[in-house]
């Protein structure tokens, strides 16, 4: 069996002889910024166990970290390292079933819809596990491919970050001038990694209560029994910042996506008329009307006037 340092060795170089394809703008990054992403991920412990999910942290480390250290005009994909890093040995990716990878993947899209997970080897999964062999690997991959940005890089990530940027603009922060946030048109991964924040953060602030049952409900396994739902449609708008969300356990959020319900000025439930249910029930929707919503603290988070308007003109069957 190889020790130690032979299978530190063996993936220093894997990690500095990375395939990385030619463009116009010469060898492309894409590896190398996925793998420093990975690194990331293993050091704020949120990698488990050797199944690699596309979650929003992920993706989202990937671009902050592609803008930090790219000075070309490649486009920060997410999808290509992802699909084209099996090609190393070490990354493999498990399809979900039915499906399998091709080379027609051009898309994030594409690749969301066919991965379940992806893996490492066995070996390579123990060295990220370990802070010192993890540092190593990280230096070499900045020193071998970023030697002209690495310091600015090192020195950005003890500052606001693009996640940082983006959670702040979600839960309406008013402090920051966004640079790092597309205001307008995001593209399909900045969608995916504003959305997954918007789910998770939306609940936070409600501090995991539905805002109209007052149900809260969090299992053993980390799950919250409360969606975070949007007010106007996001593809209306672009607007996934809490004031655009409220938090309500699933049949609510089903009802108010329907009009079955909404929020008045006053902030209190309205209950359609065009329903007919067991009024005796416990939990009938009638029983909701006229109840004021459990709001977050600070007001700053409240759901915006001008969105429950528009629902209530819009969704509302009253």
């Amino acid at each position: 069996m190889p020790s130690l340092a032979d299978t530190l060795k063996f993936y220093l170089q894997k990690f500095t002889r990375l395939r990385q394809g030619g463009t116009k703008y010469g060898p492309a990054p894409h590896k190398p910024i996925f793998l420093l992403s990975l690194l990331e991920l293993f050091e704020k412990d949120e990698l488990q166990e050797n199944k690699i999910y596309i979650t929003p942290e992920l993706v989202g480390t990937f671009k902050e970290n592609f803008t930090l250290l790219v000075t070309t005009g490649h486009n920060p994909d997410f999808y290509l390292p992802f699909y084209h890093l099996a090609s190393e040995g070490f990354w493999h990716v498990k399809t979900l079933p039915g499906k399998e990878l091709n080379s027609a993947i051009k898309s994030f899209t594409v690749l969301n819809g066919l991965v379940e997970y992806a893996y490492l080897t066995d070996d390579l999964y123990l060295l990220l596990l370990a802070p010192e062999t993890r540092g190593v690997l990280k230096n070499a991959l900045l020193q071998r491919y970023f030697p002209a940005s690495s310091h600015q890089y090192q020195q950005s990530k003890r500052a606001r970050g693009y996640l940082q940027d983006l959670e702040n603009y979600i839960l309406n922060e008013p402090a920051a001038n966004y640079t790092s946030i597309q205001q307008i048109a995001p593209d399909e991964e900045q969608v995916f990694v504003r959305g997954g924040l918007f789910k998770k953060l939306v609940p936070q602030v409600y501090n995991f209560t539905c805002c109209i049952t007052g149900m809260r409900l969090i299992s053993n396994h980390g799950f919250s029994m409360v969606d975070a739902c949007h007010i106007v449609p996001f593809s209306r708008t672009n607007d996934d910042r809490v004031t655009n969300g409220m938090a309500l356990c699933p049949n609510l959020h089903r009802a108010f996506d329907r009009g079955l319900i909404t929020v008045d000025q006053q902030l209190k439930v309205l209950v359609s008329t065009a329903i007919a249910e067991d009024e005796a029930n416990a939990y009938a929707l009638r029983k909701l009307d006229g109840k004021r919503l459990s709001l977050p603290f600070g007001a700053i988070h409240y759901p915006a006037q001008e969105n429950l308007a528009w629902h209530r003109e819009r969704v509302f069957k009253g």
